[in-house]
């Protein structure tokens, strides 16, 4: 068998997909080659994965090739069983450099990139590591403006240490779970960098990944807004609302370019961006290269979600350091503005990123009474035993139903139907979109997978038969499209000002069907149907697409057998979207298994970091 055949017979043993053998095929004939030729295809299929970069020790033994196809890849590689030796081979062909040429791979030690993935890191590495200044302050003047806004506490408030790192450094990242205050605490630092300003032009933006997300930040923001002791022309200088990153970026219909680069800069001074999570390797990248010289950013997240849909973990690799605790003389600079005795790391690993991280660790949301929280809290630590001890403590919030036999998940799909009950009674209330937008809110199915019957596809599909049985909705012979169909958008269209994870609902308001939605400033606006960009039904949706939303109560329902999807950075996420019941459809054995897998994602950031 020669190369060409073992890669399509790869292929048809589902280890590796087409796209990847014609990439490796565009860079070389296979025959000519090999090598570079397998390298290439797994390269592409991991990247397709979500991984930036591929190690080398992962050609030496990759675990997805199995069978025939791999005793002759072991065959045909036989001498090539040592990373320094794949080294050789690669650099080798006019397609691999170390980056001092412009070619389609780059070998950055002993990990190999797609040259676009290469360079995107490198820009977020030097950003994070070289860019990061500290910024000079009146210490006693900061000490003063943080002790107005914050209350005094018996020991540390992590909250205004955030506000502390956040106020004396041009980059900074804030990461905690549900209900620890994060948008509290950067309206507070906003505010306390307003009143230092002194009139000085400080111009404050706001962005969030999805438009969901962007909502949640203006109304969250506003709300805090409210409680701070500004004058009315202090308050003036706070931002009305938050933006996508894609509007905030100026996305260009029908191209990947943007209004917003490097040689034309965000016309801002500081800028605040929610759910850090969700922005994949490309998109903080462009971000980067977006922000002027003198702009200060604020990353807000919770780094035990799941990373983005898209290439890298971003958030998690910078956070990975938040734990290794504050250089000696920052540890020293936080306990003079906030009055606490700030504890000080060891070692001088990832200095400059390490001081600009804090982790807010108190959930005014979730306490001890709370079962989302004990629960969220036991599938973060991976504690299978605390997962099954907060089911049976008789918490009102959770519940843990099986989803095996066809009679449990009728009961799921009737459970549903209760859940939207206040959404479908709006409908045929004929409320206005606002009201019947807010109600559909209220509730959501979630599920870890996109196909089959435990699948959103299924689900949606069941969820209509169901709801038209009862007459709740009525479904056409002819078209997708019926009053009450809830969609979500899943490709960006700016000149529309909709983009992927916004929600609608199809209303019949007097104009014929139109979709509404709600925007980022709060308003409602109204679309043709046949002029929405890509989208899917809504009735549920996977965990991945409702990052950045929280529903009042949230089901997630887990398929009846394994998949590499269920890890418990998903579970984790699932769990958070809930902000007062959970109903978890699942086997129990399953869930263990769940909350034992984690989500990895390879990068080079890490250990760019680390030095």
């Amino acid at each position: 068998m020669n190369m060409t055949d073992l890669l399509l017979s790869a292929v048809e043993h589902k280890q590796l997909r087409h796209l990847d053998v014609q990439f490796a095929m565009m860079l070389t004939l296979p025959e000519e080659n090999p090598a570079l030729a397998l390298a290439a295809a797994i390269l592409s299929r991991d990247a397709g994965e979500g991984h930036v970069c591929l190690p080398l020790s992962r050609l030496c033994l990759d675990e997805k090739m199995t069978g025939a196809v791999r005793e002759i890849w072991e065959q045909l590689f036989a001498k090539a069983g040592h990373p320094q030796q794949w080294q050789n081979l690669l650099l080798g062909t006019p397609a691999v450099s170390q980056g001092d040429a412009p070619t389609p791979l780059i070998l950055c030690g002993d990990r190999l990139y797609l040259n676009r993935m290469w360079r995107n890191e490198l820009t977020v590495a030097r950003f994070f590591s070289e860019h990061n200044q500290p910024i000079p302050v009146d210490e006693t003047r900061l000490r003063d403006t943080l002790a107005g806004l914050f209350e005094q506490s018996d020991g540390v408030d992590w909250q205004k240490v955030a506000a502390a790192v956040a106020l004396t450094r041009r980059i900074s990242v804030i990461s905690g779970g549900p209900g620890t205050g994060k948008t509290t605490t950067v309206a507070k630092l906003l505010a306390a960098l307003i009143q230092m300003s002194e009139g000085e032009r400080c111009r404050i933006r706001l962005a969030a990944p999805t438009g969901k997300a962007a909502a949640r930040l203006t109304e969250s923001l506003g709300s805090a807004l409210r409680k701070l002791p500004l004058s009315d022309g202090q308050k003036a200088l706070f931002p009305t609302d938050a933006s996508t990153l894609h509007r905030l970026l100026g996305a260009q219909p029908g191209s990947q370019r943007m209004r917003y680069h490097a040689d034309n800069p965000l016309h801002l001074d500081v800028l605040v961006v929610d759910e850090a999570s969700m922005i994949d390797l490309p998109m903080m990248s462009r971000l980067i290269d977006a922000l002027p010289p003198h702009g200060r950013v604020i990353f807000l997240g919770d780094r035990d979600q799941l990373a983005s849909v898209e290439a890298g973990a971003v958030l998690g690799d910078i956070c990975a350091w938040v734990n290794a605790g504050y250089t000696a003389e920052r540890a020293a600079e936080l306990s003079r503005l906030t009055g606490a005795d700030i504890p000080a790391g060891e070692g001088t690993r990832a200095a400059g990123l390490r001081d600009s991280l804090c982790l807010l660790q108190k959930s005014y949301r979730f306490g001890s009474h709370s079962g989302i929280g004990q629960l969220a809290l036991a599938v973060n630590n991976g504690d299978k035993t605390a997962v099954s001890q907060a089911f049976r403590q008789g918490f009102g919030d959770i519940a843990l139903k099986p989803l095996r036999a066809s009679n449990e998940y009728e009961t799921m799909l009737s459970d549903a139907q209760t859940g939207y009950a206040r959404y479908l009674q709006c409908l045929r209330d004929n409320d206005s979109p606002e009201t019947v937008l807010a109600a559909f809110g209220e509730f959501q199915l979630l599920s870890a997978l996109r196909e089959g019957p435990y699948g959103v596809s299924g689900l949606n599909e069941q969820l209509e038969r169901v709801l038209a049985r009862q007459r709740r909705i009525t479904l056409l012979k002819h078209s997708r499209w019926y009053e009450g169909r809830p969609v979500m958008i899943s490709r960006n269209d700016s000149a529309l000002g909709l983009f992927n994870g916004d929600i609608g609902v199809a209303l019949d308001r007097g104009q014929g069907l139109r979709v509404w939605f709600m925007m980022p400033d709060g308003t409602v606006k109204s679309f043709q149907p046949s002029r929405l960009p890509e989208h899917d039904t809504a009735w549920a949706m996977t965990v991945h697409k409702s990052q950045g939303s929280e529903f009042e109560h949230a089901a997630l329902i887990l398929p009846a057998q394994p998949t590499p999807l269920l890890t418990r950075e998903l579970v984790y996420t699932a769990i958070t979207r809930a902000r007062q019941r959970l109903s978890l459809y699942a086997d129990e054995t399953l869930l263990a298994q769940a909350i034992v897998a984690r989500t990895e994602r390879r990068s080079g950031l890490a250990e760019f970091f680390a030095g």
